[in-house]
């Protein structure tokens, strides 16, 4: 070092520089979108934080800003998917009447939109093996999605309906978009809808 030169300060944490933020206001947008992506093609496991940096064209530092871990990353690509904020007065509009029926339709809607369809596939195929991933599909679509439904219907033993709820609608999707298992692989959306929506009708709102 020169004399009269001044030592490097420490490397600070926090907001990155505006260079790494090349990104400008859609940045958090494009890291997003590229982390489902990763995601549903590489799965939980294979999926780094610096790939997704590199598939989004950022810094790896504008990943951890925006959202912190790996586990967030893949929680808000998941959320993306099911948006909650506009789910659940969606499915509560008009009382507990069809409230079945709604909820089985928005839940095959999102299935069946390969744009949506995607993260969570990567979600159901790491769970079984991946604590993250299986805490991902607890925490969200359970607690965030199911137990906010079952709770604003305003009936006994919430959670425990939320999570009958929650078995019959996640094993539908294991069955039909993971494992593809015949004939429910190739059923019309509308036949599981109007099967499965008296059930789900009875899990929120019959009294135990």
């Amino acid at each position: 070092m020169t004399e009269g030169a001044e030592a490097p300060g420490p490397r600070r944490r926090g907001r990155p520089s505006r260079t790494s933020a090349s990104a400008g206001p859609d940045a958090r947008t494009r890291i997003l979108e590229a982390a489902r992506a990763e995601f549903a093609e590489r799965g939980y496991d294979k999926t780094s934080v610096r790939g997704i940096a590199r598939a989004a064209g950022v810094d790896a530092a504008l990943v951890h800003h925006y959202f912190g871990t790996k586990d967030e990353v893949f929680a808000a690509a998941v959320e993306v998917s099911f948006e909650p904020a506009l789910v659940v007065p969606a499915v509560l509009d008009g009382g507990t009447d069809g409230v079945g029926e709604r909820l089985a339709r928005y839940f095959i809607a999102v299935w069946e939109n390969p744009a949506t369809r995607a993260p969570l596939l990567a979600v159901l195929r790491s769970a079984v093996t991946h604590e993250a991933a299986a805490k991902v599909l607890r925490g969200f679509v359970l607690r965030r999605l199911l137990e906010r439904i079952a709770d604003q219907l305003d009936v006994p033993d919430a959670t425990f309906r939320a999570e009958l709820a929650a078995s019959h609608l996640v094993g539908i999707a294991m069955l039909r978009y993971v494992l593809r298992a015949e004939p429910l692989a190739s059923a019309d959306p509308e036949k599981i809808i109007e099967m499965v929506a008296p059930t789900l009708q009875r899990y929120l709102t019959e009294a135990g």
